[in-house]
């Protein structure tokens, strides 16, 4: 595990968060996730969201099988393998994308990639057609207030929510509320480099395959995952 890290009022931040800011990447490490719902819960709390507005969900895969060295025991490895990781939980949430699908096909320009790379929803210009919910892979796009979810051109798939990244937090030097209260530390907050460095310290490794780190982290910052050495 990483040393601790103190925000800019001296306040302890989960080992999770590595850094904040411009260039972060919010990543869930799935050998720590034990599908707990903290971070649902820490979100809601944090933002107010209503019941049925989940910003962040956690999926459970092959629930109730286990892997062949037990419940907990090397799911990466196993799904590199080629093997049954057994059963796996995944936090799923916005990423904030280094090549974000979403803003791609948005065609209204309401999701867009700010300068300091977070992935934004500007309300006023989004249409509810629906097509980030098609482009994104991790299925971030949340419509709340979609009237029965059939998307149409102009107005009645309702206005696209998702996670900020608790962006106004990083402003302020704290991390995402997700992550500074997932008591296993099973959501990571950094550079691409930190990530990797911290799932090596932890003998674990990225749940997705190449593609979907290159839409992440982009290509060069996939790049730390393969080689290991992410200093």
């Amino acid at each position: 595990m990483t040393q601790e890290r103190s925000d800019r009022t001296g306040q302890v931040m989960s080992e999770g968060v590595m850094s904040t800011g411009e260039g972060m990447r919010i990543f869930p490490d799935v050998e720590a996730c034990i599908d707990c719902g903290g971070c649902v819960v820490a979100c809601k709390r944090t933002w107010d969201r209503e019941i049925d507005n989940q910003r962040i969900d956690i999926m459970t895969m092959a629930e109730g099988t286990a892997g062949p060295q037990g419940e907990n025991a090397d799911k990466t490895g196993r799904l590199e393998a080629g093997e049954n990781p057994g059963e796996t939980s995944l936090p799923m949430q916005c990423y904030h994308c280094h090549n974000a699908p979403c803003v791609s096909v948005c065609p209204t320009n309401a999701l867009q990639k700010e300068d300091d790379e977070f992935v934004t929803v500007h309300e006023d210009l989004c249409v509810g057609c629906q097509y980030c919910l098609s482009g994104c892979p991790f299925g971030a796009p949340q419509f709340p207030d979609s009237d029965d979810g059939s998307a149409r051109i102009f107005g009645t798939g309702g206005i696209m929510d998702k996670c900020t990244g608790c962006r106004q937090r990083q402003d302020v030097g704290k991390g995402p509320a997700c992550a500074e209260e997932c008591a296993t530390d099973a959501i990571l907050v950094g550079g691409a480099g930190e990530i990797a460095d911290e799932l090596e310290s932890r003998d674990s490794q990225p749940f997705f395959n190449r593609e979907a780190m290159e839409i992440i982290f982009g290509e060069e910052g996939a790049q730390f995952f393969e080689s290991g050495d992410a200093g």
